[in-house]
């Protein structure tokens, strides 16, 4: 790692608002959802399911900015670049990210779409189901990126799920330039099947050429790279980057480096709510990266943050992470 970073990481994504609120299976067949997806949607999609939707909770969101404040949990040094709207949930969003120890610049957006909201339901067999309105968060572009904050990170961090519009994917090979300009890593997680399905010709040279740290679940992987099984898919994570991450639910994770596989158990807990699994495994794996720990320790570190989060509703710890490494 350069030693004179002054962050850990630096995320960037989508600047959302999560409504968490438990449902059937039924209300999922009533009203169309894809069940353990995420769904794009647009204002009077997101207006009709939040009116159906039954009591929620509201909390600072986005896969990116989850996976930022687990990092800050742990105690690492981090900061976020996203596009928020001047108005309520822009401003709930910024301050919740502040609160947990978040360096977030970003002036809000006078001017367009309001900040960005997702929809998640989640059914008793604990998935969740995401509705997304990205509003203002999908008009990122390279302006919203901050050269120097890039640069002053050991790794940037970029989400898959921001990968949507063309300005948004000139903002990553900006970002990623700088990063590695600076001589920095990049991490990419890919975020959802949908993702990959629609921009897999768009990801296959980033991944490529910018980076170094993919995370990904088994299903993404093999869509990634047009395999049928994960072991094939692992194969070629160990040719294309330095480092890949593949998670496998309850069957823990795959740390992959170079000739190096490393099989992470998944940390063991009662299930309650999926939401941010990926993401604060990120969390958990980036920390314990950019402190030098071994890889291996750096995929339990992932598993122990995953597991925090799936064991009650919201994306993000309800406890400081730092508290649980021994």
């Amino acid at each position: 790692m350069t030693a004179d970073a002054t962050l850990d990481v630096v995320g960037i994504g989508n600047a959302l608002v999560d409504v968490i609120s438990h449902e059937t299976d039924e209300f999922i067949e009533e009203h169309g959802l894809v069940k353990s997806a995420m769904t794009l949607v647009d204002d009077a999609r997101a207006e009709e399911l939040y009116a159906a939707m039954g009591p929620g909770i509201e909390l600072s969101g986005g896969s990116a900015a989850n996976t930022i404040a687990g990092v800050a949990s742990f105690g690492g040094r981090a900061a976020y670049m996203g596009r928020v709207f001047d108005d309520q949930l822009g401003a709930v969003f910024a301050h919740d990210l502040r609160a947990q120890g978040v360096l977030f610049e970003n002036k809000p957006a006078t001017e367009g779409p309001p900040t960005g909201r997702c929809l998640i339901v989640v059914t008793p067999d604990a998935h969740r189901t995401m509705n997304t309105c990205l509003g203002a968060s999908a008009f990122f572009g390279p302006d919203d990126v901050d050269p120097e904050l890039v640069r002053s990170a050991q790794v940037t961090f970029l989400e898959g799920y921001l990968f949507d519009r063309p300005e948004s994917m000139e903002a990553y090979w900006f970002a990623s330039g700088h990063a590695h300009d600076a001589g920095r890593k990049v991490a990419l997680t890919l975020s959802d099947l949908f993702c990959v399905e629609r921009h897999r010709d768009e990801f296959l040279p980033l991944v490529r050429d910018r980076v170094d740290i993919l995370f990904a679940n088994e299903a993404e992987a093999c869509a990634l790279w047009g395999c049928d099984e994960v072991g094939a898919a692992v194969e070629r994570a160990r040719a294309e980057v330095s480092v890949a991450c593949i998670t496998m639910s309850e069957k823990g994770s795959v740390v992959v480096a170079g000739p190096n596989t490393w099989e992470i158990p998944a940390h063991p807990t009662e299930v309650v709510d999926t939401t941010g699994a990926g993401d604060l495994y990120a969390a958990g794996f980036l920390y314990g990266y950019t402190q030098g720990r071994p890889l291996p320790e750096c995929g339990r570190l992932g598993a122990l943050a995953a597991a925090e989060v799936i064991s009650h509703i919201g994306a993000r710890p309800q406890v400081p992470l730092s508290s649980l490494v021994t």
